[in-house]
C-alpha cells in the first residue's frame, strides 16, 4: 500500500481548500465592523497550544486592522487565516507563524526574501505579493494578497485528470518567468511543486470529460480554470546563492539528482523541479513517487537513462552505497522490496510517458523536458534558456 500513500504528501496550509462562508455571512462580518470601533480591539490574551500555534476564534481580530474570517489551512510553520483588512477593504491571507524560535527565525528569513522580491519587482514577477508583516503576541504574521487554489488542489479536485497541454504551456511559461526573476536576484526557491503554485482566481468552468463511467454512459465532467494566471508562493525555504546551503532541500518528488548524491546544489535544482512539475500537470501524476533514495535514482534511470559516471564518482560518502564498484547503480540488488522493483519497472521512458498525454506531432514538450531533466546541473537549461524553447512559441 506504500505506492498509494505517496500521493498523500505533507500539505502546506496554502493548499487546503477552506470551507468558504457564504457571501451573506461575509457581508454580515464586514458590515458588522462599520462604526463599531470598540469591536476592533484585540481579543483576550490566551496561551498558545502545545506546539506554539496561535489560538483564535472566528470573528476576532489580529491587531485592530485584521478581522479573522476563516482558517485556510495549517502546516508545520503555523496557520494561514483568511482575514478582512479594514484599512484596504480587501480579503487577505495572513500567515501566522508558530511562536517557537526556530519558526520565528525562519519567518524573518522569508520576510527578507519577500522584501527583496518586492523591492526589485518590475511589475510582472509572478511571485505572491507580501502586503505587510508584524509581530503579534510573539507570532510573526505575514500578510499576503489572497489567491485561488494551488495547482495540486485543482488536480486533486479533478481526480488527477491532467491539464490540456496548451494550459500547461501557459503555466510553464509563467513559472519559468517567476524563477528567472528570482535567479536574477541571486535567489533559489528550492521547494517548487504544484502545491506552491497558486491560481490567481478561484473561478472555473465545467466541461465534459472524455472519460465515461464503466457502469454507465453518463458523461463525466472536469473543471478548468477560467484564467491561466498563476503566482509562486512559499519562500520559507528560499536561499541566496552566496549563503551556506543545507545538504537536503526540495520535496522528495521534485528533488534533483545532485542533491541526492550530495554534490551540492544551486539554481539548476529549481529547473529540475520545474521539469517534474510539467510532467505532473500533463499526466495528472507525480513522476517519481518514492520515499527512498536508491529507488528514486533507479526511477530516474528508468525514465531518463543511466546516471553519468562522473557524478557517481563524485557522490558523497553517504551516497556511495547506491553504486557498485563499477559506478553503476546498485539496482535491483539494493532494492528494499519486490514492490520497489515493480514500482520502478512500471515507469516508461520519458518520450513514452509524454506521448500518452500529448500529441507529439505538434509538441516539442519532450525536448524541453530533456533539457530541464539533464542529470548534470551544468548542462541543464537555465530558466531564460527554457523560455526561449520552441515549446513556448505560440502554436499555429
Amino acid at each position: 500500500m506504500e505506492r498509494e500513500r505517496t500521493r498523500k504528501r505533507p500539505r502546506l496550509a496554502w493548499d487546503i481548500a477552506p470551507p468558504q462562508p457564504s457571501q451573506s455571512q461575509r457581508d454580515v462580518v464586514v458590515a458588522g465592523d462599520e462604526g463599531l470601533e470598540k469591536r476592533h480591539a484585540s481579543p483576550p490574551k490566551r496561551n498558545d497550544d502545545r506546539e506554539g500555534h496561535y489560538v483564535f476564534v472566528l470573528g476576532e481580530n489580529i491587531t485592530p486592522r485584521y478581522k479573522i474570517l476563516s482558517k485556510m489551512g495549517e502546516g508545520t510553520f503555523g496557520q494561514v487565516l483568511e482575514c478582512w483588512d479594514r484599512q484596504t477593504k480587501e480579503y487577505v491571507a495572513v500567515k501566522v507563524i508558530r511562536s517557537t524560535r526556530k519558526y520565528r527565525d525562519a519567518a524573518m528569513l522569508e520576510v527578507d526574501v519577500l522584501q527583496q522580491i518586492a523591492k526589485n519587482d518590475r511589475g510582472n514577477s509572478r511571485c505572491v505579493q507580501m502586503r505587510n508583516w508584524f509581530d503579534y503576541r510573539n507570532h510573526i504574521c505575514i500578510v499576503f494578497e489572497k489567491l485561488g487554489p494551488s495547482l495540486f488542489d485543482f488536480l486533486k479536485r479533478n481526480k488527477y485528470c491532467p491539464f490540456p497541454v496548451d494550459l500547461v504551456r501557459e503555466f510553464g511559461r509563467q513559472l519559468l518567468e517567476s524563477v528567472a526573476y528570482m535567479h536574477e536576484l541571486h535567489l533559489i526557491h528550492t521547494d517548487l511543486k504544484p502545491e506552491n503554485i497558486l491560481l490567481v482566481s478561484s473561478e472555473y468552468v465545467k466541461l465534459p470529460s472524455c472519460k465515461k463511467r464503466v457502469s454507465s454512459d453518463e458523461t463525466q465532467f472536469r473543471c478548468l480554470p477560467k484564467s491561466s494566471a498563476i503566482k509562486l508562493i512559499d519562500f520559507g525555504s528560499a536561499a541566496f546563492d552566496n549563503q551556506s546551503h543545507s545538504s537536503i532541500v526540495s520535496t522528495r518528488h521534485y528533488r534533483a539528482p545532485e542533491i541526492i548524491l550530495g554534490l551540492g546544489w544551486s539554481y539548476p535544482c529549481d529547473l529540475w523541479s520545474i521539469g517534474c512539475i510539467l510532467i505532473e500537470l500533463c499526466s495528472g501524476e507525480a513522476l517519481f513517487q518514492t520515499h527512498e533514495n536508491l529507488e528514486h535514482l533507479a526511477m530516474m534511470e528508468r525514465v531518463l537513462g543511466p546516471l553519468p559516471e562522473h557524478m557517481a564518482r563524485r557522490s558523497s560518502r553517504g551516497a556511495e552505497k547506491y553504486f557498485r564498484r563499477s559506478f553503476r547503480l546498485n539496482w535491483p540488488q539494493g532494492a528494499v522490496s519486490r514492490e520497489s522493483i515493480r514500482a520502478v519497472k512500471k515507469l516508461d521512458h520519458l518520450k513514452d510517458i509524454i506521448s500518452r498525454h500529448v500529441d507529439t506531432s505538434r509538441s516539442s514538450l519532450t525536448d524541453l523536458l530533456h533539457g530541464l531533466l539533464r542529470y548534470d546541473p551544468s548542462e541543464r537549461l537555465t530558466a531564460r534558456e527554457a523560455l526561449d524553447h520552441p515549446f513556448f512559441r505560440i502554436p499555429a
